[in-house]
């Protein structure tokens, strides 16, 4: 990894930790707030190896095998065992890793727990020392209140407990402030420096766009990404050809020329149906991308993820299950087609880029409705976004075009029924809800 010099919170927080206390450690996206907690968790589990010796608890799959990854590369000395338990994913498969006792479990909350009703005594979490809450401030939320409380009654009290977000909520401060437990001391807190939650390395813009009209700036754009992310490109130029299926877009630029992909960018989504779209958009007008959405299966959203890294596609369609933690070397731009619908997931989705120093650049859509949602983040930010004026000439030269490939683009997700399968999705999580309720 190449590690020389500790981050701030990597400094601040492995101390306490390898003395035994709990920690609560608040630092900016890309900042290494992962080794933080693994090297620690490495150290002490190399004097006492034994069974399943720490829980990692994640609010998104992707995150978890992504923290899987570092430890095996920290670990790979200590022979260390670890079990990736997650939704998605084959239950008799995990079932049989707990079994074997990993020293590491890095799991989502729900999958853990599911595993631990319909356990036969197998296995249990009665010796854990470590527990890990990584993205705190997503997990200490109502989505994830039933199974935390779940956790917590089964974990052993003795335990060391470390939460470690770039957001402080509400939640977190009243767990910083709160009288400790039997035996134990107030937990370490380590806040960042500063009020700004992204880096200085972030040009963070705006562009005004009527909301009918978003594909044609989004794919001007794309042509035309800033000069400074320019050196980033990765992906050669891919002559354009026919789509079999799709009508041949009428435009000589497009037609004879060879398409220059964009460096490496990340386009947020509110919702799957709105990723997919663009994504069949996007791939009509022969720029190279892949989704990232809880309507794939798990196996289909890691590929997009590993092509995504590979550069084999330069654009990545994501809607908030990429949002958090994900570290991908090199991402030059994040684009925001929906502007989140609370100011602090824009910290965390802008904070894919401008990582570990590097620089980048994030840009959101803003439509004639999304004024107030501005003044939200910017009040969050306590910072500026900057208008970023594009040529409405140029603009316009890629009207027909873009026309042409969403109605390509809708009458493809048409055909492939994704909107019934949506309904069905509602009407199965209406289920579920109630049949928690009773």
């Amino acid at each position: 990894m190449s590690i020389k010099i500790p981050t701030e919170v990597q400094a601040a927080c492995i101390p306490p930790l390898l003395a035994g206390e709990d920690c609560i450690g608040n630092a900016r996206t890309g900042s290494g707030k992962t080794i933080a907690f693994a090297l620690p968790i490495l150290q002490r589990l190399s004097a006492d190896p034994y069974g399943i010796y720490a829980l990692i608890l994640t609010p998104t799959r992707e995150l978890a095998f992504q923290i899987a990854e570092q430890f095996a590369v920290l670990g790979t000395s200590l022979n260390v065992r670890m079990a990736v338990v997650v939704g998605g994913m084959d239950m008799m498969a995990q079932a049989l890793e707990l079994n074997n006792l990993p020293h590491i479990v890095i799991a989502t909350p729900g999958r853990i727990v599911d595993h631990l009703n319909s356990s036969s005594g197998e296995w249990n979490l009665s010796r854990v020392k470590f527990l890990v809450l990584d993205e705190a401030d997503r997990l200490l939320t109502a989505t994830f209140s039933s199974e935390l409380s779940y956790l917590f009654n089964v974990l052993p009290t003795d335990r060391q407990t470390c939460l470690f977000t770039a957001t402080l909520t509400p939640s977190i401060e009243t767990i910083a402030n709160a009288a400790p437990r039997p035996g134990k001391q107030k937990p370490f807190i380590h806040r960042m420096t500063g009020s700004i939650e992204t880096v200085a390395t972030l040009k963070q813009y705006y562009i005004l766009t009527p909301s009918h009209v978003r594909e044609i700036y989004l794919y001007h754009f794309l042509r035309n990404p800033p000069e400074s992310t320019l050196h980033l490109r990765r992906t050669t130029p891919e002559p354009a050809q026919k789509i079999r299926g799709k009508p041949k877009l009428k435009t000589k630029k497009v037609t004879d020329e060879e398409i220059e992909q964009p460096p490496p960018t990340i386009i947020f989504c509110g919702r799957p149906q709105t990723a997919a779209y663009l994504t069949i958009l996007l791939k009509t007008l022969h720029i190279r991308s892949t989704a990232l959405h809880s309507r794939l299966t798990q196996r289909e959203r890691l590929s997009s993820l590993a092509l995504f890294r590979a550069s084999v596609v330069p654009v990545l369609v994501s809607t908030d299950v990429g949002a958090r933690g994900l570290d991908i070397e090199d991402v030059a731009i994040v684009i925001n087609w929906d502007l989140p619908s609370e100011p602090e997931e824009y910290t965390h989705r802008v904070g894919r880029t401008a990582r570990a120093g590097r620089g980048g650049v994030a840009v959101s859509l803003v439509t004639e409705r999304d004024e107030e949602r501005v003044l939200e983040i910017e009040g969050r930010m306590k910072t500026r976004l900057e208008e970023m004026r594009l040529s409405e000439e140029k603009i316009l030269e890629g009207l027909n075009v873009v026309s042409t490939a969403k109605r390509v683009a809708r009458m493809e997700l048409h055909d492939s029924d994704f909107g019934k399968r949506e309904e069905i999705h509602r009407i199965k999580r209406g289920m579920l809800l109630g049949e928690e309720r009773a």
